[in-house]
């Protein structure tokens, strides 16, 4: 059995194949195999479409049928140069290449500069279900734009993508996930619950939080805080500027500099302004130099300050994404202070802490990863493995299975990943745990120990939901809009029968927020009831009250629940006891 890499590999290869006979004169990039799947990027001698697919999947089909084998040469570069010598993307990548030989690659009429691994022959690239007419678990997906080798300064090429599984299975079983991915889409349900959107004359990745949006946020975010400052925490608050400098001192502007904004150069506006400004890309500065305002013992420690902390970053437009991706975020972010002695057991805490807000949260499965020193990194190497060490006692204390992400720290410090998995099983980096020696010498840090000495003390950062914009949206496509009743933006609709019942609605309404302090809307429109109980349906509303004149004289509602439709009728005392247990059990 080939590994699916090696196959969406050879696909890669055999889609080129196809298109140097489709297409010819064409200039060829690379072509790897990826998650799901495999591209390749071209320099093409016409434009392609995406009506354009089908023609190059059936040839490629075709091409299947052929049996054509790969076969593996080495070559010196020098003929290797000769070989491409009307390639000018594979003579880029040869002159760059250690050693004087190279891998080469032939499948039939098509060679190509590549290590391999490829399966034997074209046919091993079916699925098996059909042996006469081999009918790969393949398919071609779409066309894109991307720049040659990822510069913005370099030719822009084609890349056409395409999924491959194992079997036609696998492969429908993929695209059903992509459809209900798009039903789940975070903004095509921010625009049909009105929770937020993106205003192209504020800016790109700037979030606008429309008055259910904002009360989600502020529930969640409340939600959190209250579970840090029941563990310890401290509530600040700090800036969103500060002067270059510190950054400057930070680290941030030799290391982060790409995903700053630019600074604010204020003498430009006041000749008596002698200092640049920076909008925050981090907190942690901030947090630092509350940490430096007072002499600090070894008794004061550990200290855990944390805010709701907007931050501004940076990030490319192509690379925008709703709420994941954006350039105006708002973190969960604390700074712990401890001595080396208190730092497993606050990774430990933090990490214990992580888990029960996730749940809460409704997120039960996830993959967590030690990503390690990275190859631009600040600090001694031996403060580096201290740092790894004590997260890995850490994970390994309480028994928490995860993996090694080399090279993946920051650049101060190593850090614990947890990437979410979401209804549809798809990973979401959120929480983040990290170990710092850097910054605490960078801003000489210091507290007095039981002998009256100075000493360094450690730092953890650590976001556990991370960007509260990026949670949102995960959260948003995880629950496919249906948030629990304590979350719910509006968790209740009172829907009179009549107009002569609107008074009953408000008898029902005043109790429910004078008891409960029930989000909740009275839907007295001129409109039927099953066109509001639709609408209802619609927005997700968690429970829709039908009172008439049958449910005022039992002092009763009749209760649509969503996904479970109309329960009947149910008094009015039993309903406040069900929501009310709901609300505080965070089901």
């Amino acid at each position: 059995m080939q590994k699916i890499e090696t196959i969406r590999h050879s696909l890669a290869h055999l889609m080129a194949h196809t298109v140097q006979e489709l297409y010819p004169g064409t200039k060829f990039g690379i072509g790897p195999a990826i998650e799901n799947g495999f591209y390749y990027d071209f320099d093409l001698p016409k434009n392609l479409t995406p009506e354009d697919l089908p023609k190059i999947e059936k040839k490629m089909r075709l091409l299947i049928s052929k049996n054509i084998i790969f076969k593996k040469r080495l070559v010196s570069k020098k003929a290797a140069k000769k070989i491409f010598k009307n390639q000018p993307y594979k003579l880029e990548l040869i002159s760059e290449m250690k050693g004087n030989k190279v891998f080469l690659y032939q499948s039939g009429d098509f060679l190509d500069l590549c290590k391999g691994p490829h399966v034997k022959s074209t046919l091993q690239l079916h699925s098996g279900q059909a042996k006469e007419i081999p009918q790969g678990a393949f398919k071609l997906t779409k066309i894109a734009g991307a720049y040659w080798r990822g510069s913005e300064k370099k030719q822009m090429l084609t890349r056409i993508y395409g999924v491959a599984f194992k079997n036609k299975k696998e492969l429908d079983n993929y695209f059903l996930t992509i459809e209900e991915s798009e039903k789940r889409d975070h903004r095509k349900l921010g625009a049909q619950l009105d929770l937020f959107h993106i205003d192209e004359n504020v800016g790109p990745g700037l979030i606008l939080w429309h008055p259910k949006g904002a009360i989600l946020k502020k529930l969640i975010e409340d939600y959190a805080l209250e579970e840090y400052l029941n563990n310890g925490y401290q509530l600040v608050s700090t800036p969103h500027i500060a002067k270059l400098k510190l950054w400057q001192i930070s680290g941030h502007t030799d290391f982060y500099k790409e995903n700053m904004f630019p600074a604010m150069h204020l003498q430009e506006i006041n000749k008596e302004e002698r200092e640049d400004y920076q909008i925050k890309p981090m907190n942690c500065p901030f947090h630092i130099a509350i940490y430096k305002n007072s002499l600090r013992s070894y008794r004061d420690l550990p200290l855990r300050y944390t805010e709701m902390g907007t931050v501004y970053r940076y990030e490319k437009s192509g690379v925008l994404h709703g709420l994941p991706r954006v350039r105006g975020l708002t973190q969960d972010d604390a700074h712990i202070f401890c001595t080396p002695e208190q730092l497993g057991e606050e990774l430990i805490s933090a990490l214990r802490l992580t888990l029960k807000i996730l749940r809460t949260l409704d997120f039960k499965e996830y993959d967590i990863y030690l990503s390690t020193r990275p190859k631009k990194f600040v600090g001694v190497i031996k403060n580096w493995e201290k740092a790894t060490k004590a997260l890995k006692y850490a994970l390994e204390k309480m028994k928490i299975k995860y993996q090694i992400d080399p090279g993946e720290g920051v650049f101060y410090g190593p850090k614990i990943d947890i990437k979410v998995k979401d209804s549809l099983g798809r990973p979401w980096q959120l929480t983040t745990i990290q170990v710092d020696f850097n910054l605490p010498e960078k801003f000489n840090l210091v507290y007095i120990d039981k002998k009256g000495r100075k000493q360094r003390p450690i730092m953890i950062h650590r976001a556990l939901l991370g960007a509260l914009e990026r949670f949102i949206g995960v959260l948003i496509e995880h629950l496919g809009g249906n948030f629990p009743v304590w979350l719910s933006p509006i968790q209740v609709w009172i829907i009179p029968v009549g107009s002569r019942h609107l008074k009953y609605a408000k008898e029902v309404s005043k109790k429910l927020q004078s008891l409960l302090n029930v989000r909740l809307q009275i839907k007295d429109e001129a409109e039927t009831v099953s066109k509001k109980i639709r609408e209802g349906e619609i927005q997700k509303i968690p429970y829709l009250l039908v009172v008439g004149d049958k449910e005022e004289k039992a002092k009763a509602v009749r209760v649509r629940e969503r996904k479970k439709g109309d329960i009947g009728l149910v008094k009015l005392t039993k309903f406040l006891e069900k929501i009310k247990r709901e609300i505080e059990s965070k089901k």
